[in-house]
């Protein structure tokens, strides 16, 4: 079959008749495929056919998104306020806002505000979640680089919030003067609760302001202020009760920049020309709302917290978060073992009410069966349930590999870099057979991108792999591409069968961690969701379980 052909297949144009026929089959179909003999491969149209068969998308075993959140009593309609887009790129850009409206959804129905980000990274998501649902969001990822720019982003964050708090004092000038010349006004605004004043002003300094706050931060992820609906409370809480109506609406509208989060904002810093100009009551008011808020800085701050910690199946939360309570647990493309760790540590946390997890880079996995190991002690990434450990099930590390391609952006013609694997394959002969290497702890990392031709390639990469190019000539080097260069066509034929197999293994992974799910006891719900676009996002199903308590 050529490779059209096998596109076709995998693709769509495959006939329905043909797929019903497919279908109809036992398991043993699938076998017909290779050569009893020799295992190879002799039928690559049924082969095509039972790996689109047995993907995710085919077999019936994700709950759709919608449903998910209509059961949560949400809607799949984004909220207002900050948009994503304009500061990352599309594919993050995607992944935050549909993740984060999942979240949301699922801490509501808990009735819970604490979320533990596992694997945040940069800490696009915790931002996200914190800054436009309000939300209490501490980000655990080992990397100190990335606590590090976290913290930075925070830091940036500051310039945003310092921002507002300039633009509220000139809005209280304006807001004075309309009080003043429209008595009809004032009437109705008495009869309002503070929660509506303070709603109603947070919403105008919202909307007068976002022109001028996209400029603000170009870098630092956000550019726009989270709703202020969930502080209502607390802002009511921090109110001063004055008898001039005047002075009220000067304490309703500066209590909204006080009850900013206190990590976020240098408490008046900017001020002192207007603080000389107050009165000694309104002085002490104001420091009094000041310590209030900064007593209140760890429950009430909507900025989140990075830390820097490695998880495993046996962390501790409440080593990590202090003041850990009730909480969802997500994690956005967690690596490795780090997918599998966040359910257990699920399962076995009374305080995690819930978890959304959506793994990747499966080719980092451990695997109890790989290599035969004796270690009962050791958790594995793969199995996780007890029936595939019960049959000593393993994948390995080539067909794990496989499990991490894109074949949705393959099939919208973003090809496979069919180059940059020949080079690397060629490589792999040139250092066996030059140098006797057969392994090493060394990688060559992204040199086809840096390099100008297939010798600068090759020398590059000796380089980065400490080995002596100079016993190696041009002509040499030339000699194996021109020896490999008429195979081309057949690894590119070989790299799209592992494309056609992905989704086959990625299933294999994922429902492994699904039965480990529906295995524990006190778990209600528990189901996978396709929530990306697998085009912009290829590891688009997310793990999503809700305990029985959070369900009550």
């Amino acid at each position: 079959m050529r490779i059209k052909d096998l596109k076709t297949v995998v693709f769509g144009g495959t006939e329905p008749k043909q797929r019903d026929q497919f279908q109809n089959q036992d398991d043993d179909t699938l076998s017909s495929a290779f050569c009893e003999n020799s295992e190879k491969l002799i039928d690559v149209h049924l082969f095509a056919l039972a790996a689109k068969y047995y993907s995710l998308s085919n077999l019936g075993v994700c709950t759709p998104l919608e449903d998910v959140l209509e059961a949560l009593k949400g809607n799949s309609q984004g909220a207002t306020g900050i948009k994503a887009d304009e500061f990352m790129n599309n594919k993050k850009s995607h992944e935050v806002q549909v993740m984060s409206e999942l979240v949301d959804n699922i801490v509501n129905y808990c009735g819970i505000k604490q979320v533990i980000d596992i694997g945040s990274g940069k800490g696009y998501l915790s931002s996200f979640l914190s800054m436009q649902y309000n939300l209490k969001v501490y980000g655990i990822d080992s990397s100190n680089s990335n606590t590090d720019g976290a913290h930075e982003r925070n830091r940036k964050l500051k310039k945003h919030w310092r921002a507002y708090q300039s633009r509220g004092r000139a809005n209280l000038k304006t807001q004075s003067l309309e009080k003043t010349n429209d008595r009809p006004v004032e009437s109705e605004m008495k009869s309002k609760t503070i929660n509506e004043v303070l709603l109603n002003n947070a919403k105008s300094l919202q909307s007068r302001d976002q022109v001028i706050m996209q400029d603000l931060v170009p870098s630092c992820g956000f550019t726009e202020m989270g709703t202020f609906e969930t502080r209502t409370q607390t802002e009511a809480d921090l109110m001063p009760q004055t008898k001039s109506h005047e002075g009220k609406l000067s304490e309703e509208v500066l209590a909204i920049l006080n009850v900013l989060p206190a990590d976020a904002v240098e408490v008046f810093s900017s001020s002192r020309r207007n603080w000389g100009e107050l009165c000694e009551e309104e002085k002490v008011q104001r420091k009094k709302t000041s310590l209030k808020t900064k007593a209140t800085k760890s429950s009430e701050s909507n900025l989140y917290l990075p830390l820097t910690s490695c998880i495993t199946a046996e962390t501790e939360l409440s080593d990590i978060v202090t003041d850990l309570e009730d909480c969802v647990m997500v994690g956005l493309h967690t690596c490795g073992d780090l997918a599998a760790n966040t359910l257990r540590i699920f399962a076995a946390k009374p305080e995690v009410k819930a978890v959304c997890s959506v793994g990747c880079c499966y080719h980092l996995l451990s695997e109890q069966f790989e290599n035969q190991e004796e270690c009962c002690d050791k958790v594995w990434g793969f199995p996780m349930c007890q029936y595939l450990k019960d049959k000593g099930w393993r994948c390995g590390r080539n067909a794990r590999m496989s499990a991490c391609l894109a074949l949705e952006r393959v099939a919208v013609g973003q090809m496979l870099p069919t180059e940059s694997l020949f080079y690397r394959a060629v490589l792999q002969v040139i250092i066996e057979e030059m140098y006797g290497v057969t392994k090493s702890d060394r990688h060559v990392g992204k040199t086809f991108s840096k390099s100008s031709s297939f010798i600068d390639y090759v020398r590059r990469s000796l380089k980065k792999l400490e080995l002596d190019d100079s016993k190696l000539p041009d002509s040499c080097i030339m000699d194996y591409y021109e020896k490999y260069k008429h195979r081309m066509n057949e690894l590119e034929a070989f790299n799209m069968l592992k494309v056609v197999l992905a989704p086959c293994i990625e299933v294999l992974i994922l429902l492994d961690r699904l039965c480990y799910l529906k295995e524990q006891e006190n778990i209600a719900w528990s189901g996978l969701v396709k929530l990306f676009d697998p085009v912009k996002s290829p590891r688009c199903y997310a793990v999503i379980a809700l305990k029985e308590e959070s369900c009550s």
